[in-house]
């Protein structure tokens, strides 16, 4: 099983899921092909009611902990509620261009 895929079935498992969508963004960064080291993470769930981004975070983060103190080198959150997600129409903001953070390791 990839990393992405053991991210979504984590997450999966964790949250009540309006909508998730895990992308390995590894390719758009300075490392060896085929790695799985970058990641976006897009998660509606109600279970974020009434909680501010930074703890949103932390729920993530504390599902994904294994992985955060691993393989896992970036990981960009995108976390809504349901109605946050559906105002958006359903469209999550595009990562940002890598800027070479590894280039030479």
């Amino acid at each position: 099983m990839s990393l992405r895929e053991q991210i979504e079935r984590k997450l999966s498992a964790a949250f009540a899921v309006a909508h998730l969508e895990v992308v390995n963004e590894s390719d758009r960064h300075n490392v060896p092909p085929g790695s799985e080291m970058h990641f976006k993470v897009t998660l509606a769930s109600d279970d974020f009611d009434g909680k501010p981004m930074i703890a949103r975070h932390r729920m993530v983060y504390g599902c994904l902990s294994t992985e955060m103190a691993g393989p896992i080198h970036a990981l960009a959150l995108h976390t809504y509620t349901e109605a946050e997600w559906q105002r958006l129409a359903a469209d999550a903001p595009a990562s940002p261009p890598c800027r070479g953070g590894m280039a030479g390791k």
